[in-house]
């Protein structure tokens, strides 16, 4: 397949195909012309691809777990490591949307006689809120105690 066709069946632009080439991500197999020519596994590579980056994986790391043969090397460590770091996520963005529900909808007169507002100012000033703008991230949140297993 030449790169126009390969962008029109994964709705990758050529331009990124190009830059994923650079970087080691794909491989094109020869050039008709000055079209770049791709094999058939461009496209299940590109759904990797596709996976890693929603899953928040930088393209080094998809590199890294693409490798160069046809058979892709994912860490499972690193995995469960990236799900952990999604765990964080959802749990600042899930206290985050409380809050400004809670602020939404409470009984104090104004915004900042509202202490949990106030809370979320504190925590966002000292950056604990970390949202990614300055670089910052958010720290881990504290854990409450597991309750005990039931046998």
């Amino acid at each position: 397949m030449d790169i126009g066709e390969v962008a029109k069946l994964s709705g990758v632009p050529a331009s990124t195909l190009r830059y994923y080439e650079d970087k080691g991500l794909i491989r094109s197999v020869g050039r008709r012309g000055l079209r770049r020519l791709f094999g058939g596994g461009v496209l299940e590579r590109l759904a990797l691809i596709a996976l890693g980056r929603s899953a928040g994986f930088s393209l080094d790391e998809i590199a890294g777990m693409l490798g160069t043969g046809a058979e892709p090397r994912i860490d499972r460590r690193q995995l469960n490591a990236k799900a952990d770091e999604l765990d964080v996520t959802i749990r600042r963005l899930t206290a985050m949307r409380e809050g400004l529900r809670h602020v939404a909808d409470c009984s104090a007169p104004g915004h900042l006689e509202c202490p949990r507002f106030r809370r979320l100012m504190e925590l966002a000033a000292a950056g604990a809120l970390g949202d990614g703008r300055d670089g910052r991230k958010a720290p881990a949140p504290r854990r409450r105690a597991d309750p005990p297993a039931v046998t």
